[in-house]
C-alpha cells in the first residue's frame, strides 16, 4: 500500500474533518485501568494517553489493551505518555488512589493523606501542560480532591467536577430495580451529598417513570423503605465489595465512562456529580454530589430539585462533613 504523504493530510477540525476525541487517564490502578477498558470497549474516545508514576505499568496497560483492538468497535490510539502529551486532551481523568488505606475503616477519608499528596504533584504538571479541557476527578475523598483540583487548575466554572455520588446512585438504582422488578433505566433516583459516609437518598425524588415511590409501595411492601435504612444499605454496598475483593472497579469505571461520553458527545444529560454549589440548595463554596446537567462544557447547570425540609437539613449536614474534610486536607 502506497504511504500517504503527510503533506496531503488535513488536521482534524479543518474542511469538515472531525476532531479526534482525546482523553488522558492519570493513575492506572484497578479504577484507571477499568476506565480505559470501558472507553475502548464502547468506542468513546479516539486517542487515550496513560500516565502513571510507574511508567512500566502504564506501558503494559497500553500493550494489553492494544492486543484487544482488533475486536473492538473502533480503532483507538492508546499509549503511555507524559504530562506533555495531555495539553490538547478534551477530558483528563484523575484516578490516582490507594483504596487499601480506606478498606479497614470503611472510611474514604483515610485515603486522604495519600491522595492529597498525589494531587499536589499532579496539579502543577497539568497546569504546565496547558490543559484547558474537562477535568474529571475520581480520586477519593472525591469531593475533597475535586475541590482542591478546581482551585489549583483555575479552569472556568464547570470544567472540573468529580464522579461524586454517580456510583452511589447506580447502587441505589440497582436496589430499587431489584425490589421493584423495574429496569433501573426506568427509575429516577439520586444519592445526595458526599461520596462517602455522609450521603443519603432523598426518597421524595424517587419515581418510576413518573409514578412516585410511595404509590409503588402501596402494592409492593419491599419498597417501604426508611430513608435511613436505604441510605445506609447503599453506603455499605461499597464496603461489602471492598472487604471481599479489596477494591471496587466496574461500577465506578462505568460511571466515569458514561460521564466522559456525555461530555465528548455534548449530550446534555443529567447525572449526579460532585459539583461546586453557588447558592443551590442553600449551599455555597462547596463541592457535593447533586444532579447536574452535563455537556461539552462539563457541568453546565446544577439541577435544583425540590427536597423536603428533612432532606434539606440532611443535605446541609452532608455539606458540613465535606467542609470539615476539606479543612482537614488543608492541614496535611
Amino acid at each position: 500500500m502506497k504511504e500517504e504523504s503527510n503533506a496531503n493530510r488535513l488536521e482534524p477540525g479543518h474542511c469538515g474533518i472531525v476532531k479526534l476525541r482525546k482523553v488522558g487517564i492519570i493513575g492506572l490502578g484497578h479504577v484507571g485501568a477499568h476506565v480505559l477498558c470501558d472507553l475502548v470497549n464502547q468506542g468513546i474516545a479516539d486517542e487515550i494517553v496513560l500516565i502513571d508514576i510507574d511508567r512500566e505499568k502504564a506501558e503494559c496497560e497500553a500493550m494489553d489493551i492494544n492486543a484487544s483492538m482488533a475486536y473492538m468497535p473502533s480503532r483507538i490510539k492508546v499509549y503511555a505518555g507524559t504530562y506533555g502529551d495531555i495539553g490538547d486532551a478534551d477530558v483528563l481523568v484523575n484516578a490516582s488512589g490507594k483504596i487499601s488505606l480506606s478498606a479497614a475503616s470503611n472510611d474514604r477519608t483515610n485515603e486522604m493523606r495519600y491522595t492529597v499528596a498525589a494531587a499536589r504533584e499532579i496539579a502543577p504538571q497539568v497546569r504546565a501542560s496547558g490543559f484547558k479541557g474537562i477535568f474529571l476527578n475520581i480520586s477519593n475523598p472525591c469531593d475533597v480532591i475535586t475541590s482542591y483540583m478546581a482551585r489549583e487548575l483555575g479552569l472556568p466554572k464547570g470544567r472540573v467536577f468529580g464522579t461524586g455520588t454517580g456510583l452511589d446512585t447506580a447502587r441505589l438504582l440497582f436496589r430499587l430495580s431489584h425490589d421493584s422488578g423495574v429496569d433501573a433505566r426506568s427509575i429516577t433516583a439520586y444519592m445526595f451529598g458526599e461520596h462517602g459516609n455522609a450521603q443519603f437518598a432523598p426518597l421524595s425524588l424517587v419515581s418510576f417513570r413518573g409514578k412516585p415511590l410511595a404509590e409503588m409501595a402501596k402494592t409492593n411492601s419491599k419498597l417501604n423503605y426508611s430513608q435511613d435504612d436505604i441510605s445506609k444499605a447503599v453506603i455499605q454496598d461499597a464496603w461489602t465489595v471492598v472487604s471481599a475483593k479489596h477494591c471496587t472497579e466496574y461500577g465506578i469505571a462505568a460511571t466515569a465512562a458514561r460521564m466522559i461520553k456525555i461530555v465528548l458527545g455534548d449530550e446534555r444529560s443529567i447525572m449526579p456529580v460532585s459539583a461546586m454549589l453557588e447558592g443551590e440548595y442553600g449551599e455555597s463554596g462547596v463541592f457535593a454530589g447533586v444532579p447536574c446537567l452535563l455537556g461539552a462544557g462539563g457541568v453546565e447547570e446544577v439541577c435544583e430539585l425540590p427536597l423536603t425540609k428533612a432532606e434539606w437539613e440532611m443535605f446541609h449536614q452532608c455539606c458540613e462533613s465535606i467542609r470539615n474534610n476539606i479543612a482537614l486536607a488543608e492541614e496535611m
